[in-house]
């Protein structure tokens, strides 16, 4: 049976486990009830994209013991899996984040003590690397110790199948299963970690891995003659946010032909406090501030940053005097457009090429593809559904991928990763621009001359953030009004269809049901306006927010900014 808070509270505070420093921390709340309830009021949820929270010592915080608890439940299900399933083991990778390095050497001491083979790389390294690792060796499973693009007070659990992609649900379900019951602080096995390197239970590993990624992204480069006719005045400027991408996205670059390349000093630190920025995500302009000041001072054409486990990518571009940001929407339909002009004229292209994006990715991407004869699937958001997706063409023999991604700045090439990769999505975005530059034009100005091409598209996110210990219900309650009482117009347009990807039914108002959707078990909601916009409510999957997307198409960009502005006044509606 489960404890409440005050119980949970004690049971921790008279564990013998806790160290004098975690004891003393723990005592100073004893009358705060407020902040009691917060840490320990129920465990964190364990999904498919494992667990992710704020460092602090309790249930539901990401701290050494919580680590313990997840890594046991894990080394179970793997287990589970039979002896040969143990020798193949884990690769288990961590980012720059506090606590990172310590979290990752004991998930791999539980790892071995439970009779599990461990690869563990030696220091941080990006995320797709982590997932190409899992292919590379063959392993069962997979582990990453990062919170991605959060800020500095989170730290996650990443956690991935032997195809490199992030865990199925029916492996998570089995993790939350072990979790409840296995004790915290008695059910955990574990061992000394330079012993356990020394018998070779735990294998480090170094640069070797690099090469082989590297070898994989490079590639992916279909024109490096672009690159090689711009190099001596094409400009790029380039930042890791004190994360991952500080030593394989340059390399990548150099190795692709990029001479002219500024790295930003202050953020090729390593420091997961991000002293320079309140938050290392790639899709906020305003972290981009030294890469932009550095950038006018070099005079450099782009500017690339990637978040700290190096998964995502943003871009900004010189436009006169100032720097612009590219959505993640508009680079990825640039990069859809480009890799398949570019695999045309190189010969490249597969027979039966393929393009994945998630149901909340611009419509323009399936433009894109319908005009150029490309194939084109929505998935799920989640690089977890688009890696299945790719894996269901492949054993099908149907179609070959040759690019997925979602709005969020994730992007994905080639068939050694199986999630969102920026080392490979930097590569590709130097050569593309380089491509461009060559032209006289600039990634917006590409961008201008797709939407004279394909249709006026726009697109814009909405985040109603809904914290504390009744967010949860909060958002459940959003989500069953809008389902129990649907709107009949947003914006001024009429919602002609509803879409609901939770059990796959699509409603047309007066007429009830009138069919399914291709895929279900999602908690989205999808309202299809008269006017060929979508307006899409979702979820968070890791926050404590409800995601709505605005996905609008007009005659020009004016009447594309007009009919975002009337949806973006419904959905403040929603705000309680």
């Amino acid at each position: 049976m489960a404890r409440d808070f005050r119980e949970e509270y004690r049971h921790w505070l008279d564990s013998p486990a806790l160290s004098e420093a975690e004891w003393a921390e723990l005592n100073a709340i004893r009358d705060d009830e407020k902040e009691m309830e917060n840490r320990f009021f129920a465990p964190l949820e364990f999904g498919t994209a494992g667990l992710r929270g704020t460092m602090k010592l309790g249930l539901h915080h990401m701290n050494i013991h919580i680590i313990r608890h997840a890594t046991q439940a894990f080394a179970n299900v793997i287990a589970a899996e039979g002896e040969q399933a143990k020798e193949k083991g884990i690769v288990i990778a961590h980012d720059c984040r506090l606590n990172g390095v310590d979290f990752a050497r004991e998930a791999a001491c539980v790892m071995a003590a439970n009779g599990i083979r461990v690869r563990l790389f030696d220091e941080l390294r990006p995320t797709p690397e982590l997932s190409f690792a899992v292919r590379l060796y063959g392993t069962t499973a997979g582990l990453n110790i990062t919170a991605s693009h959060n800020p500095k007070e989170y730290n996650g659990y990443k956690v991935y199948w032997s195809d490199g992609a992030q865990l199925p649900p029916q492996k998570a379900d089995a993790i939350a299963k072990q979790m409840e019951a296995i004790d915290v602080f008695n059910g955990y096995k574990t061992c000394d970690f330079d012993q356990a390197v020394a018998e070779g239970r735990i294998e480090l590993l170094g640069q070797e891995t690099d090469e082989a990624f590297l070898a994989r992204v490079l590639e992916q480069a279909v024109d490096r003659e672009a690159v090689e006719e711009v190099a001596h005045d094409f400009k790029i400027v380039y930042t890791p946010f004190h994360g991952c991408g500080y030593k394989l996205v340059p390399e990548a670059l150099h190795r692709l032909g990029i001479k002219l390349l500024y790295p930003v000093p202050e953020q090729m630190v390593i420091d997961g406090s991000f002293p320079t920025v309140d938050s290392p995500n790639p899709e906020n302009p305003e972290g981009f501030y030294l890469a932009v000041d550095l950038a006018k001072k070099v005079g450099s054409d782009l500017i690339i940053g990637t978040d700290p486990d190096s998964d995502r990518i943003g871009t900004m571009v010189r436009t006169g005097d100032t720097y612009t940001p590219v959505t993640g929407n508009q680079l990825g339909v640039l990069l859809i457009d480009y890799i398949i002009r570019a695999k045309n004229a190189t010969g490249t292209m597969p027979e039966r090429p393929g393009v994945v994006t998630s149901i909340v990715t611009t419509s323009m991407a399936r433009a894109v593809c319908e005009a150029n004869g490309v194939h084109h699937e929505d998935t799920f958001t989640g690089f977890k559904f688009m890696a299945e997706r790719v894996a269901e063409w492949e054993a099908a023999h149907s179609y070959t991928y040759i690019f997925a991604y979602e709005e969020s700045y994730g992007y994905m090439m080639g068939d050694y990763v199986r999630d969102k990769d920026a080392v490979t999505a930097a590569m590709m975005v130097a050569e593309m621009a380089a491509f461009y530059h060559r032209q006289g034009m600039t990634l917006l100005d590409a961008m201008r001359s797709l939407y004279e091409k394909y249709g006026w598209f726009k697109e814009k996110t909405l985040n109603l953030v809904m914290p504390g210990l009744d967010g949860l219900q909060k958002m459940r309650a959003l989500m069953a009004e809008l389902r129990a009482n649907p709107p009949k117009e947003i914006g001024g347009q009429e919602v002609v269809r509803t879409r609901d990807y939770l059990d796959g039914s699509i409603y047309v108002a007066e007429l009830g049901k009138v069919g399914a959707t291709p895929i279900s078990g999602s908690n989205v909601l999808y309202f299809e306006l008269a006017d060929g916009s979508s307006f899409i409510v979702r979820p968070s999957g890791t926050e404590p927010k409800i995601k709505i997307y605005l996905l609008v198409r007009g005659e020009d960009e004016a009447q594309c900014d007009e009919r975002i502005e009337k949806c973006l006044e419904y959905a403040e509606t929603l705000k309680r």
